[in-house]
């Protein structure tokens, strides 16, 4: 077998410094002379212990406090990085509570992918997407900043200062009502805003103690085999589950928010068929919207009991590998969407504090979904949804000290521990469907893969400002996706165990553990989708070059944005002879990362096979692993007098706690935050 291609371990390392109006410095190429506008990029660095990364506990690679990047296009003939960690009041908390402090006993510690305090609650690191929003017209773009645990805030675009969450602790429920400052809240991190009525919409969901335990495998094994002791079981268990209800509110329950920008969240709360409430047995990290519908999924990116308790055992490596074998599942290998009918949210009132009940149709997609799309139109009631498939790919399982090799069974890499494991178990794929929103039947598919390029699909840009919406009424023909690709040393035997048995397996297990076997290898790439061809349209492999001294200078791209070409002001199209598309009119801004350099990559949209165009870099630009972006043609400081006070939002819930956990805020967290 030819050498196998290394894992860049610098994708680990990341710095924690704040930047101010840095100019990046060209490494190659030519900066485009029209280039515009101002990039956003988000991307996880560590806990307040850690200052960057690697996490020294070796939890997951994205449980980290947010690191807020902008880069401003063509500033000065440059292009100038500024970067601000996203400080919110549980970051205060944990900062003023780290080991070492007189507050260290209260202080938070990560569990896996989640960073939790017994005494506080749980962390909302807002490490993950961007919202661009703009209620009226002639008020500056606002921008919101997003986790899928916690609430989303708004950012001051210019001074990338957190201001204020949306909505107060007492418009959200939280998971579990636990007597502590900082509740677990579940949302999602991708909000959409609708520009048509300039409304923005998310959600708020819970997931009851016996939704928890259907995703244990032991649980699950002990059901089967006790299966006539089964409703004795229930019925007994039915009174602790009914007092955790009720204590704790651990239920199952998904209502949708709506938000106009300055009032209070209005609220539904959605149940199925039967008029039972919805239950998610994952998160719902994504959202989608149509013209009449919105599209919630219970995605990819699972969440379980495993993860919280791998960090009590990381000690006892036998132990830790035999409960992770006992309690962890592989992602579930559909995906549910449920559909709610736009109508039937004006029809019932939001306004009602407790959220008025609606129905959501359910859909089932065939492969898991981590990332989708959905088309403006919906002609005939018929949704247009495209989706990433990250097959048998699983982002919720990271590299840990007990893990061996599915090639060698020699123990990985301790520099890779925290990694997301993308040795992926099977091949990515593009998916386009279209399905009837009243009833969820999926009329037609079309799914797409690539033996190259489409191994670990993940992040996704495209075009969707109102020229081009307008130029495709409202379609979305082209779509630019990031895979993170195929790599050897990330895939631990327990994930090939975890899915030897995907069920819809394209591309052999022996075959996966090969090698690609044409030469090409299993890149990260960068890649264009023609969603009306239902082909890949353009494509550029990111390099993969085996040094001399056997050293690999492998580059790895991540989280891709469109910058738009400028045009004319009333220009609807850029016209030409042949016409130009708008959906490829412009440049992909993507971070590309090897051991050796870490670069911002700057690429023709319309020629991704070329390559980069303009290569950059800067001494303190040190990312690991970036995630979400956004695009701002102008920013301009945040004006609306909308604002969620510390004080009013966090004394009701310390009033019953110890004096020190009440000194901790007014000396901690009030005067970081009321001065903000």
């Amino acid at each position: 077998m030819p050498p196998q291609p290394s894992f860049p371990r610098s994708m680990l390392r990341a710095s924690a410094a704040e930047l101010t109006d840095e100019p990046l410095q060209v490494v190659e190429g030519e900066i485009p002379a029209d280039l515009q506008g101002h990039l956003f990029l988000i991307a996880p660095v560590g806990s307040v212990s850690s200052d960057g990364l690697p996490n020294p506990d070796d939890s997951h690679v994205w449980n980290g406090n947010g690191l807020i990047h902008r880069f401003d296009l063509a500033a000065r003939g440059a292009i100038r990085l500024t970067t601000r960690l996203a400080r919110t009041p549980c970051f205060w908390a944990d900062l003023a509570s780290r080991p070492g402090s007189p507050h260290e006993r209260f202080g938070f510690s990560d569990w896996g992918m989640s960073r939790f305090s017994l005494h506080l609650g749980m962390r909302n690191q807002l490490n993950t997407a961007f919202v661009p929003m703009r209620f009226a017209a002639g008020e500056p773009t606002r921008l919101l900043l997003t986790f899928d645990g916690g609430r989303p805030y708004e950012i001051d675009p210019t001074s990338l200062e957190v201001v204020t969450p949306v909505g107060g602790n007492e418009e959200w429920r939280p998971g579990a009502d636990l007597p502590l400052p900082f509740p677990p809240v579940l949302s999602t991190a991708h909000p959409v805003f609708d520009h048509s009525s300039a409304t923005l919409f998310t959600v708020n969901y819970g997931r009851s103690t016996g939704n928890f335990l259907d995703t244990i495998p032991l649980v699950a094994w002990l059901a089967r085999l006790l299966h006539p002791l089964a409703r004795l079981l229930a019925v007994v268990l039915a009174p602790l589950q009914a007092l955790l209800r009720r204590r704790l509110g651990v239920a199952d329950f998904v209502h949708l928010l709506a938000w106009d920008g300055q009032g209070p969240l209005r609220r539904w709360r959605l149940v199925d068929a039967q008029g039972q409430p919805l239950r998610i047995d994952q998160t719902m990290h994504q959202i989608g919207l149509s013209r009449d519908y919105l599209v919630l999924a219970d995605t990819s990116l699972k969440f379980g009991i495993e993860q919280l308790l791998s960090r009590p055992f990381r000690r006892c490596p036998a132990l830790a590998r035999l409960l992770r074998r006992l309690l962890t599942r592989p992602q579930k290998p559909d995906t549910t969407l449920y559909i709610v009918s736009r109508a039937d949210l004006e029809r019932a009132d939001g306004t009602d504090p407790k959220g008025l009940q609606v129905v959501a149709r359910k859909a089932v997609i065939p492969l898991e979904i981590g990332h989708f799309l959905v088309e403006e139109p919906n002609p005939n009631g018929c949704i247009t949804l495209h989706a990433a498939h990250e097959c048998a790919t699983d982002v919720s399982e990271w590299l840990r000290p007990e893990d061996v090799s599915a090639l060698d069974g020699r123990p990985l890499d301790p520099a890779l521990r925290g990694m997301i494991a993308v040795g992926a178990m099977d091949v990515g794929r593009l998916g386009r469907y279209e399905i009837e929103g009243e009833t969820g039947l999926v009329r037609k598919s079309t799914v797409l893969n690539d033996p190259q390029l489409t191994w670990g699909i993940g992040l996704f840009a495209s075009r969707r400002d109102a020229a081009a919406s307008a130029a495709h009424q409202g379609r979305i023909s082209s779509i630019y996706w990031q895979s993170l690709g195929f790599w050897p040393d990330l895939l631990p035997e327990f994930l090939r165990r975890l899915y030897a048995d995907y069920p819809h397996r394209l591309v052999p297990v022996p075959a996966v553990l090969g090698g690609s076997g044409d030469g090409k290898g299993r890149p990260s790439a960068l890649f264009r989708g023609d969603t009306t061809a239902m082909t890949i349209a353009d494509a550029y492999p990111f390099p993969q070059e085996q040094l001399p001294g056997g050293e690999w200078r492998t580059w790895v791209c991540n989280s891709p944005e469109f910058v738009p070409r400028p045009r004319p002001e009333g220009a609807s199209d850029p016209g030409g002879d042949p016409p130009v598309d708008p959906a490829t009119d412009g440049w992909i801004r993507c971070i590309a990362i090897s051991e050796q350099a870490k670069e911002l990559w700057i690429f023709d949209a319309a020629d991704l096979a070329r390559g980069p165009l303009c290569r950059l870099a800067h001494p303190r630009f040190d990312p690991g692993y970036t995630i979400h972006t956004a695009w701002l043609e102008q920013i301009a400081h945040r004006n609306s007098l909308y604002r969620i006070g510390a004080r009013a939002d966090y004394d009701p819930r310390l009033n019953p706690l110890p004096d020190p956990v009440r000194e901790l805020f007014e000396q901690h967290v009030y005067p970081h935050v009321d001065s903000c």
